[in-house]
């Protein structure tokens, strides 16, 4: 596996006094798309939010570049480290351009004017996404997927080597669902981001992902490339589905999917 530019050792995480994630080990590879995958309420989001700091951990460590979290202010790990919840809210009134402006924060100083160098860093973070048409237009005016592109912009033009992106596919139809992907894959192969992405879709993670991280009830179930993750194994311990695994240009893809029948007490 390629170098680790985030790992946690040993993290046990929750919310208040709920333990969620008990003393499991995860590393991150760098420049690559690694996706959470696993049931609901397997702990994939309370995953990603102690990995880019959100959320302290009850125990164990998270480490970014060798460096503990807890060393790094709110402000420099948004210098490394973007995120796009699963849950964003459409502010009214505010043109696409302003909005990846929000990006910037984290790189200014004093009156947090925009600076020459931070206008450029917006306008190239929206021709990134393909919203150049869009520039001057209200959010709120914009489809699901346009409004998703925006959003994923604003994380670009924080200039952060690492993307972390919560369900950004949820709520899309089909064609948004795939075009956002595409543009996660393009941005990774482009400028080298490590993205790290939370998926339900399977079929998805396999085509997108170049690493997967798999988990259930809290603990890791399975790590490496969708090959060695997506089994019939994986299939039925960990999702209670049966599916037949075939192949589309060397990438695993699942088939004829059935939940599995329910063990009678």
């Amino acid at each position: 596996m390629m170098k680790a530019i985030l790992k946690a050792d040993q993290l046990t995480a929750g919310y208040g006094h709920k333990v969620i994630i008990d003393q499991q080990t995860v590393e991150i590879p760098e420049g690559c798309v690694t996706g959470l995958i696993g049931p609901n309420g397997c702990g994939k989001s309370t995953l990603l939010n102690t990995l880019n700091g959100f959320e302290a951990p009850m125990a164990g460590n998270v480490e970014l570049d060798g460096k503990q979290m807890s060393q790094y202010s709110a402000k420099q790990r948004a210098q490394e480290i973007a995120v796009l919840p699963q849950r964003t809210v459409i502010p009214e009134g505010i043109s696409v351009f302003e909005l990846v402006s929000y990006g910037r924060y984290c790189r200014q100083r004093g009156m947090h004017r925009l600076s020459k160098a931070d206008r450029q860093a917006v306008e190239d973070a929206i021709k990134a996404v393909h919203l150049v048409d869009k520039h001057d237009e209200l959010l709120t005016s914009l489809s699901g997927g346009q409004q998703q592109r925006a959003l994923i912009a604003m994380t670009l033009a924080q200039n952060s080597r690492i993307l972390m992106l919560d369900e950004p596919t949820t709520y899309l139809d089909l064609t948004n669902q795939l075009e956002i992907l595409d543009l996660l894959h393009e941005l990774n192969a482009t400028f080298q981001k490590t993205v790290i992405i939370v998926l339900h879709d399977l079929n998805e993670a396999a085509r997108y992902c170049d690493h997967l991280i798999c988990m259930i009830h809290g603990r890791v179930a399975a790590v490496g490339s969708p090959d060695d993750v997506l089994t019939e194994t994986t299939l039925a311990n960990i999702f209670k589905v049966s599916g037949d695994i075939t192949y589309d240009n060397d990438c695993p893809q699942i088939t004829n999917c059935h939940p599995l029948p329910v063990a009678q007490p």
